[in-house]
């Protein structure tokens, strides 16, 4: 079975790439989950994200973006001796400053939903792939995004996180022609 070149590096991979990945979300909650993972995962592989993506749910409240923001000093430092998730300060407490902007991006446009999808006017771009280096680290909509999210007060959102986000959100559709989940992300969409 075909699949994207980087899928195959482990069992947890291969399950993401096969089930979830590059999927249309319409979902806030997932929104912000994957907003979030994304985020953690600058500087890091995605492995160790997928791996420590449960503990993440728990330590931040099963990513639902109000009970995050209310989250206190208290609890954040807390986590940073949580051996289950990344324990770097700023992205630890970038979370609840995420969610935070997040729920005022709710307010403004009713769903964040409703806000990342207008950046493709609704419709998935369909990346056609062939090879895994034609896959950009970054585009015109991923900067603009980046963009307006910083400008807004989010961090860990640069230009390559939010086209990862795009990815995996399926606000893009990646696979490659020759994955096996191409044809079947595309109906999708």
């Amino acid at each position: 079975m075909n699949r994207c070149d980087w899928a195959n590096a482990s069992d947890l991979e291969m399950r993401y790439h096969d089930t979830e990945w590059g999927v249309p979300i319409h979902d806030d909650h997932k929104h912000f989950e994957m907003l979030i993972l994304e985020g953690a995962q600058a500087g890091l592989s995605w492995e160790t994200v997928l791996r420590k993506r449960e503990a993440y749910r728990k330590a931040f409240k099963g990513f639902d973006p109000q009970k995050v923001a209310r989250m206190t000093d208290n609890e954040l430092e807390l986590q940073l001796n949580n051996p289950g998730i990344i324990r770097n300060r700023l992205k630890v407490f970038s979370v609840r400053k995420n969610a935070r902007v997040f729920l005022e991006i709710q307010q403004a446009f009713n769903t964040f939903d409703a806000y990342i999808w207008s950046f493709v006017d609704g419709t998935p771009m369909n990346g056609q792939r062939k090879t895994l280096s034609d896959v950009p680290a970054k585009t015109v909509i991923s900067d603009a995004i980046a963009k307006d999210l910083k400008k807004r007060g989010m961090s860990f959102v640069g230009s390559t996180i939010i086209y990862a986000y795009l990815q995996a959100a399926g606000l893009v559709n990646d696979h490659l022609m020759s994955c096996f989940r191409y044809a079947d992300v595309k109906d999708l969409c």
